[in-house]
């Protein structure tokens, strides 16, 4: 009987591969497992509450630099231009950003007449306060910037347009500031995973495994509850109008201006930037943008046809 002679060489080594493959398969699973559901969003949950600020610089041509009380003691650093038409507008800066990175937009509404208050979320700029990049006490903030233009004698209506972030905080305050009638919000998503819930394709559990963990990071390292949510808020701001700015190549951003819209049960409209990414309308068609949104302003706050 002849003895089988084991392999030799490369042949040898190219049965042991699989070999190690298979033993080290599920240890890699593990790994990747490990580092997609809890290290990087717990990483993007202490990030949420530890990001630097931007800096901040002069106010523009006609500005003034003001301040801001909140109801819970935090004082925002803000620009102010009071209005020619007796309409003015909260302008709110997207997450990590400041009020530098609004400073286009609020040129070009002085520059049709409307007011303009464009102020540093807390925790953001200049402003006080602890951050939290999902903006929870985002509504403190733009409650304090809605009375701070209430006091002004030239202001006869208010409106607000919010970038990312500043788009959600305004849709989740509609509710709690009245006073706006008229709310622009571009590149809005998600806060909560009540938020985050809202739109069908995240219904699955797994999906929605990153998120919570961020989110119970940030609570627990901020000590904040999550707002109420942007579709509850807007069902509940009867009166006031909504424009819905979202980026075609935006991930999920049509699906939630879309969900947010049905929200407001025909006081919302959208519009589908093709093309230009994430709070890149203004950039990328900057004559329709201007039509669309002073348009919706004046219709809304001014009684205009549009």
């Amino acid at each position: 009987m002849m003895n089988q002679t084991p392999p030799q060489g490369s042949a040898a080594r190219s049965l042991r591969l699989p070999r190690l493959l298979i033993k080290i398969l599920p240890a890699l699973v593990i790994l990747f497992l490990v580092v997609s559901f809890i290290l990087i969003p717990v990483g993007f949950g202490i990030a949420a509450t530890t990001m630097p600020r931007e800096a901040v610089g002069a106010p523009p041509e006609g500005f003034a630099a003001v301040s801001l009380r909140t109801a819970d003691g935090d004082r925002l650093a803000a620009w102010y231009v009071p209005p020619q038409n007796g309409a003015a507008i909260v302008l709110v800066h997207g997450a990590s950003n400041s009020r530098e990175g609004v400073r286009s937009y609020a040129k070009m509404l002085a520059a049709h007449g409307f007011g303009v208050l464009a102020f540093d979320q807390r925790g953001h700029g200049e402003s006080e306060g602890k951050i939290n990049l999902f903006g929870w006490e985002g509504g403190e903030d733009v409650a304090a910037a809605a009375a701070f233009l209430s006091d002004q004698e030239d202001v006869v209506v208010i409106g607000a347009l919010g970038l990312s972030l500043g788009g959600e905080v305004l849709l989740g305050a509609a509710a709690a500031a009245p006073q706006m009638r008229a709310i622009a919000a571009e590149g809005i998503a998600h806060r909560s995973m009540a938020e985050f819930r809202a739109i069908p394709s995240h219904a699955n559990p797994v999906v929605g495994l990153q998120p919570w963990v961020s989110y119970t990071v940030v609570r627990l390292l901020t000590g904040d509850d999550p707002p109420m949510a942007a579709a509850d808020s807007m069902r509940a701001a009867e009166t006031t109008q909504f424009l819905l700015i979202a980026a075609a190549d935006g991930k999920d951003e049509v699906e939630f201006a879309r969900v947010y819209a049905e929200a407001a049960a025909g006081r919302a409209e959208v519009w589908v930037v093709p093309s230009g990414g994430h709070i890149g309308g203004y950039a990328a068609y900057p004559q329709e943008y201007e039509e669309r949104v002073l348009g919706f302003f004046r219709s809304a706050l001014l009684g205009e046809d549009s």
